[in-house]
C-alpha cells in the first residue's frame, strides 16, 4: 500500500469489482478513452450517455493526518489533504465531456470508507471546504458502500429504460398491425366487392338460362307441323 502505483492499481481493482458485480457488461466499460487521449478508469452508460468514474486513493497524506502527534500538527496535514483531494477533484473534471457523450458531472471514487469519511464526511470546515469545492466542480465523491448504492439507483433507472424500450417496440409492433389490418380490410372489402358483382352477374345468367331453357322446352314440345305453319304465316307476313 505504501506504492502510489499500486494504491491506484488496487482502486481500480476494487472498481471494476464493484461494477462487475452490480452491472451487465454492456453497461460499463472499464479505460475509457476520450478523443484527447485521456483515459478514464471506467464509464457506466445509461441510455446514449456516460458517467465517467475515476478512482483516487489519497492515502499518504490521510496517514499523515492519522501520524500527527498534536493537534496543531493534525490540523495543519488535515489542511495538506484538504489540498490533495482538490487536486483529485480538478483532475477528475477533464473527463467531463459532454460534447463526447459524457453526463456533466463525473464520479471520484475513494476506494476506502475511513478515507472517504475523512475527505468529505468529517465534521469541520475542512471537511464541508471539500465537499463544496467537489460539487462547484461538478465530480461526486463515492465510497464503496455509497458507490454501491449509487450502482443500485442505475440498476432501477436500467430497468426503467428496459421498461420503456420494450413498450416503445410494442407500440411498434401494434402500428405495424395496424397497417397491416387496414391493409388487409381494403383487400377484403375489394374482394367482397368482386363477390357481390360476381353474385349479380349469376343470378342474372341464372335468370337468362332458365328463359333459354323454357324456350328450349316449348321448341321441343311443339309439333313439327306447328313450327312449319308458323314459319309460313311469317313468310307470308313477309
Amino acid at each position: 500500500m505504501r506504492a502510489p502505483k499500486f494504491r491506484g492499481g488496487l482502486g481500480e481493482l476494487m472498481l471494476e469489482r464493484l461494477l462487475d458485480d452490480i452491472l451487465p457488461h454492456q453497461n460499463y466499460r472499464l479505460q475509457h478513452r476520450f478523443q484527447s487521449g485521456e483515459a478514464v478508469d471506467a464509464v457506466t452508460q445509461i441510455g446514449d450517455n456516460l458517467v465517467p468514474i475515476d478512482s483516487k486513493f489519497p492515502l499518504e497524506d490521510f496517514q499523515r493526518v492519522l501520524a500527527a502527534e498534536s493537534d496543531r500538527e493534525r490540523e495543519s496535514r488535515r489542511r495538506q489533504f484538504t489540498r490533495t483531494v482538490k487536486k483529485h477533484i480538478d483532475n477528475v473534471t477533464k473527463y467531463i465531456l459532454p460534447d463526447e457523450g459524457t453526463f456533466d458531472f463525473a464520479l471520484m471514487y475513494i476506494p476506502a470508507e475511513n478515507v472517504y469519511y475523512e475527505t468529505i464526511l468529517r465534521d469541520g470546515a475542512e471537511g464541508s471546504e471539500v465537499y463544496s469545492y467537489a460539487l462547484q466542480k461538478r465530480v461526486i465523491p463515492v465510497s464503496p458502500n455509497s458507490f454501491y448504492a449509487y450502482l443500485q439507483v442505475i440498476i432501477l433507472g436500467l430497468k426503467g429504460l428496459h421498461i420503456e424500450h420494450t413498450a416503445s417496440e410494442i407500440l411498434r409492433h401494434l402500428s405495424r398491425l395496424q397497417g397491416e389490418f387496414e391493409g388487409f380490410q381494403e383487400d377484403y372489402d375489394t374482394l367482397g366487392g368482386h363477390i357481390r358483382h360476381a353474385a349479380t352477374k349469376y343470378d342474372d345468367a341464372g335468370r337468362k338460362l332458365a328463359r333459354f331453357e323454357d324456350k328450349l322446352r316449348i321448341a321441343a314440345e311443339t309439333p313439327v307441323e306447328q313450327l312449319s305453319e308458323g314459319k309460313e304465316t311469317a313468310d307470308d307476313a313477309d
